[in-house]
């Protein structure tokens, strides 16, 4: 039998697990804590086009990013503003106030990667994110956080009592 420092679930849910905790409180001054940072990473990037789109990538329910964006516009860490090429949508933007948060949540995140990626030669740990992103990638691909999991249907099929079937049976 396989011990659990060998099981990928369990050594990925360990990771995820100090990530989680550690970035909930590097971020917790930040409406909507890790979303509302995405929320400005996006914004500072460029890449946070319409709040329907945003929601869509960051697997955000449509009314949950409304009062998540109402939030951050109220801290005034952004801004919605209408799409030039769609009247209908609203891109958001960062405002300065955002950006300057934004740029210390940053440096505090950096400090929780260096921290859980410390251990790893700088090579190891490029090589680790490059690796990391590339599966990710993959993975929503494959399994869009708007969609139900379609990565079990993908499969092969996985013996036991719950799931002894190939798709489309």
């Amino acid at each position: 039998m396989k011990g659990l420092h060998e099981d990928l679930g369990f050594n990925l849910g360990v990771l995820f697990r100090a990530y989680v905790k550690a970035s909930h409180a590097v971020l917790d001054h930040i409406p909507g804590g890790p979303r509302g940072y995405q929320v400005l990473t996006a914004a500072v990037h460029g890449a946070a086009g319409s709040q329907v789109i945003l929601g869509r990538e960051l697997g955000v329910d449509r009314t949950v990013m409304t009062y998540l964006l109402d939030d951050l516009e109220k801290a005034g860490l952004v801004r919605r503003e209408p799409d030039p090429k769609d009247r209908r949508n609203r891109r958001i933007a960062i405002t300065p106030q955002g950006h300057e948060v934004w740029e210390a949540a940053e440096r505090r995140l950096q400090a929780v990667n260096t921290h859980l990626l410390g251990d790893l030669p700088a090579p190891e740990s490029a090589a680790f994110r490059q690796t990391l992103e590339h599966l990710a990638q993959k993975a929503n691909a494959t399994d869009p956080v708007d969609h139900e999991c379609r990565l079990v249907e993908d499969l092969s099929p996985v013996e036991g009592p719950q799931r002894g079937h190939r798709k489309g049976t």
